[in-house]
C-alpha cells in the first residue's frame, strides 16, 4: 500500500523537486503552498507523513504543527526552513515536529530521513497491537518509574506519563544501557535511524523533554545525566 505524503511549501521548485523524488520511490504525494490549506488537509485526510515549511503564507508552519498536535494528529512531521538558527529547530521540535532540515538540502537525505521515521513509526504501531493474554509485558523499574515495554506505558509514582513514540524509544534505549555513556551521535543513529552529526541538537531537545517528564527536578537531573562534551548516561536505580 502506498504511503501518502503531504508536502507544504510556498516555493514551486521545492514542491516539484521533493514530489519528483518521493513519487519515484513509490509515495503518493499531495502538495499545497499555504499554511491554511495544510492545516485543513492535515486535519481532514489520513496522511502517513507531512513535510512542512516554516515560512508560509496565511499560517506559518510552526502554527500549523502546533495546531495539528493539539488536535491529536500524530502524523510524523519533518519541518523545512531557510532559517538556520538554533531557536527555530528547538521551537519546531518542542511543538511536536519529528525532525528538521535547513534549506538547501539534499533530496536523498530528505528521503532517507522520511524512510527512517516511517520505519520507526511502523515498528511502534506494531508493538502497540493487543498482546495475547499469556504474554507477559517486560517491565523496567527505576526509582519511582515503571516502564512497560510492550504496552508503551510509563508510570511515575503510579501516575501515567504521556511520552511521544520518539521519547519512549529514547528512554528505552537509555534504560537498556544503564551507566553507559552514550554519545549524541550514537543516539542519533540508533533512535533516529541515520547519522547526520550536524543534527545532534535533536538528541538534546528530546533529552530535555524527557527530563521534564520523568525527573523530580529537570534542572538537576538524577536519572539522565549529562556527560559534558560527550553525551548522556542513564544512572538507573539509586
Amino acid at each position: 500500500m502506498q504511503k501518502r505524503v503531504l508536502i507544504v511549501d510556498d516555493e514551486p521548485h521545492i514542491l516539484t523537486l521533493v514530489s519528483y523524488h518521493l513519487a519515484k520511490e513509490g509515495f503518493e504525494v499531495t502538495t499545497v503552498d499555504d499554511g491554511r490549506s495544510a492545516l485543513d488537509l492535515g486535519q481532514g485526510q489520513p496522511f502517513d507523513f507531512i513535510v512542512l515549511d516554516i515560512m508560509l503564507p496565511q499560517l506559518d508552519g510552526v502554527e500549523v504543527c502546533k495546531r495539528l498536535r493539539k488536535g491529536g494528529i500524530e502524523t510524523p512531521i519533518l519541518m523545512l526552513s531557510a532559517k538556520g538558527e538554533e531557536f527555530d529547530k528547538v521551537l519546531a521540535l518542542e511543538l511536536g515536529a519529528d525532525d528538521y532540515m535547513t534549506k538547501p538540502f539534499s533530496p536523498r537525505e530528505l528521503l532517507a530521513r522520511i524512510k527512517a521515521i516511517l520505519r520507526r513509526t511502523e515498528k511502534n504501531q506494531l508493538s502497540e497491537l493487543p498482546q495475547e493474554e499469556d504474554q507477559s509485558d517486560t517491565k523496567f523499574q527505576v526509582a519511582d518509574l515503571s516502564v512497560y515495554l510492550e504496552r508503551h506505558q510509563i508510570y511515575k509514582a503510579d501516575r501515567e506519563i504521556s511520552l511521544t513514540p520518539k521519547e519512549f524509544e529514547l528512554l528505552v534505549y537509555l534504560l537498556k544501557h544503564p551507566r553507559m555513556t552514550l554519545t549524541r551521535e550514537r543516539l542519533l543513529e540508533r533512535i533516529w535511524g541515520y547519522d547526520f552529526g550536524q543534527e545532534t541538537r535533536l538528541v538534546d531537545v528530546h533529552i530535555g523533554k524527557l527530563r521534564e517528564k520523568i525527573e523530580d527536578n529537570p534542572k538537576a537531573p538524577a536519572i539522565i545525566k549529562t556527560v559534558r562534551g560527550y553525551g548522556y548516561k542513564f544512572e538507573g536505580d539509586k
